[in-house]
């Protein structure tokens, strides 16, 4: 998969639109205000997705760099970037390759997607490359529970067809721990249960602040 130009999940796609505009109205909306509050500088966002997180960066932040591989959605992103109300280009690349050079970024925004990239450790590291020393990283993902009865459904729902159906999802990644391991001090981390529709279980979430070494 990071090896290919190109990503297509074209049904996957438009469902996870149509769910992460449901769970603006459950909730999400006010996480992703939270997620980007603050942010200043030049902004790369991984798998950028529709733009739904466009509307939400502060007026400090001069140029958001939307990464997105996924050919309907990278449109959507380039539809929302039009109306946006800060400078956002957005691009095609993949986790583990963004076309950015080496901490040139002031902070990384990674957005419900830690859970779908095939490589978590090598989209993490492609982040503290692109973020300068001392930059932060901005993190909103779902990830896996501490209860061991809900971690065991998680764990068993990826070794299903779960995956392939949600573009990649994967329910019961360790991403705190896996962006500790890149390189980055968390500075801040809340967990709270979520989920974005009334159709699918709610999940562990993480929104927190980490800073590059």
């Amino acid at each position: 998969m990071e090896a290919e130009e190109t990503v297509r999940h074209p049904i996957a796609a438009r469902l996870i639109e149509r769910t992460m505009r449901a769970g603006e109205k459950r909730g999400q909306a006010e996480h992703r205000r939270r997620l980007l509050a603050g942010l200043s500088g030049r902004i790369v966002e991984l798998g950028a997705g529709s733009g739904i997180n466009f509307v939400y960066y502060p007026d400090k932040v001069t140029e958001v760099v939307a990464v997105e591989p996924e050919d309907y959605l990278r449109r959507q992103a380039e539809k929302a970037a039009a109306t946006a109300s800060v400078p956002v280009r957005v691009v095609h690349g993949v986790s583990g390759s963004l076309p950015l050079d080496a901490a040139s970024c002031d902070a990384g925004v990674a957005c419900l997607v830690l859970c779908t990239v095939p490589d978590q450790q090598r989209a993490l590291a492609e982040l503290a490359r692109v973020i300068r020393p001392g930059g932060e990283l901005r993190f909103y993902e779902h990830v896996v529970a501490h209860y061991r009865f809900e971690a065991r459904l998680q764990r068993l729902a990826d070794a299903t067809i779960w995956p392939r159906l949600a573009g990649g999802c994967h329910r019961a990644r360790d991403t705190a721990g896996a962006i500790e391991g890149a390189g980055f001090r968390i500075e801040s981390c809340d967990r709270f249960s979520f989920t974005p529709s009334l159709l699918l279980p709610p999940d562990p979430h993480i929104l927190g602040i980490a800073r590059r070494q």
